[in-house]
């Protein structure tokens, strides 16, 4: 499979929260990620899909 960016339904990001805090998240098309300020936490869309686990998002610097 290549690496290339598979876009993201912006729309969806309306019914999505963050498992964490229950807040509502931050999309950031550069890096596939939805953002939880909140939990201090991104979680990564992979291939158009994003990957709502603690265990799978990174602690932001």
């Amino acid at each position: 499979m290549s690496e290339t960016a598979v876009s993201f339904d912006r729309r969806m990001l309306e019914a999505l929260i963050c498992p964490r805090s229950h807040t509502t998240l931050k999309y950031d098309a550069d890096k596939q990620e939805l953002i939880s300020q909140s939990s201090n936490l991104a979680y990564p869309i992979r291939n158009g899909i994003p990957i709502l686990l603690v265990d799978e998002a990174r602690t932001l610097d």
